[in-house]
């Protein structure tokens, strides 16, 4: 695999949703890929390297590392039956405290700043640990069940090819803020003036499915 390189803009930051993590919600043969985070306003994946710092008898410092555990937390995540994501892990921890389960599962992150739009740099992490913190949330609000992951298993990398689905638009006139694709081809634009031009058809955003291939 071609060493991966940050595709972006020199100059210009990378949007946070260019960093995606994905839980596979089918099999190991045949995974699904369905994307963490939906409502969830700020999540970074931190990272334990396990550093220890000793100084010598002859005043010189040394500083050791391992590889790293990485964690993410997700909060809130709120229930909702279209997250293929959140349904998978509330019936694994709600509906049948399966805990060895929750300890062996399937998570995906895609760096799509990096590679190719074909080909983003992707790690898989097969066994990964996956676990509800909590149920509830404020009376008047709405269902929550925020969630840890620890990334465990043999990590592979490789890349992952990312297509989008779209649909063509119900709506009669652009809505402030939502964001609307024109189409040339295969190919699909997205759009941001402030109303539509006659004759023109606009095309909404309406899911996404994930191929990872590991590299050889």
């Amino acid at each position: 695999m071609t060493s991966p390189t940050i595709n972006t803009t020199a100059g210009q930051t990378i949007a946070r949703e260019l960093l995606v993590a994905y839980l596979n919600t089918g099999t190991a043969g045949t995974p699904v890929w369905s994307p963490l985070g939906t409502r969830v306003e700020d999540s970074s994946a931190d990272y334990d390297w396990g550093d220890e710092t000793k100084k010598d008898i002859l005043g010189n410092t040394h500083s050791t590392m391992k590889k790293p555990v990485i964690t993410q937390s997700f909060d809130p995540c709120n229930l909702d039956s279209g997250d293929a994501a959140i349904v998978k892990v509330w019936e694994l921890a709600v509906r049948d405290q399966d805990a060895q389960a929750l300890c062996t599962m399937d998570v995906l992150v895609v760096h799509t700043y990096a590679g190719t739009s074909g080909a983003a740099f992707a790690e898989r992490y097969p066994s990964s640990m996956v676990k509800p913190t909590g149920l509830g949330g404020p009376g008047g609000g709405s269902i929550e069940m925020p969630i840890d992951i620890t990334f465990g298993g043999a990590r592979s990398t490789g890349t992952a090819a990312i297509v989008y689905t779209y649909a063509e638009t119900a709506d009669e006139s652009p809505v402030e803020g939502k964001t609307y694709y024109t189409k040339s081809g295969t190919v699909y634009t997205e759009f941001t003036g402030t109303s539509f031009a006659s004759g023109t058809t606009y095309y909404e955003r309406t899911g996404q499915t994930v191929a990872y291939t590991a590299a050889a």
